[in-house]
């Protein structure tokens, strides 16, 4: 026979409740939220600078040759990936914050677990925990 225990709602408040205020307690909010910043604005400085890598190319024959057209168009190719990369990185950057002003930052988006501080320190953007990203990797 399975037996299932029913445990009120109250009382898993109360213990997300406390575990929130264990995290806020051993973690600088403060220093993530700087580092996040001082990340947010190195990304928009650079933007400006990578506009002109992802421009189309020309297609002028006269003015340069086959091989540096196709050198030209596999350059801007990486470019527009970087610059992919780069936006999820912003996203990040942008929800982790957010996730600071919600008090939330710190435990995993997907299992709630709290991030290893060295996991934080290693990227402050992070929002899963390492199961989770080992489990999302193997998927």
């Amino acid at each position: 026979m399975i037996r299932f225990s029913i445990i009120p709602p109250f009382f898993i408040q109360r213990i997300f409740t406390k575990n929130q205020q264990t995290m806020s307690e051993d973690i600088d909010l403060k220093y993530f939220k700087k580092r996040l910043i001082e990340r947010q604005d190195t990304i928009l400085a650079g933007q400006e600078a990578r506009k002109k890598d992802t421009a189309p190319v020309e297609l002028d024959q006269a003015r340069i040759g086959r091989l540096s057209r196709m050198d030209a168009m596999q350059q801007q190719a990486i470019s527009q990936a970087s610059a992919r990369l780069i936006d999820l990185e912003r996203q990040r950057i942008k929800t982790a914050l957010s996730r600071i002003e919600s008090d939330e930052y710190g435990y995993c988006i997907l299992c709630d677990e709290e991030i290893a501080i060295k996991r934080l320190e290693f990227d402050p953007s992070l929002l899963t925990c390492i199961s989770c990203a080992q489990k999302a990797e193997r998927a």
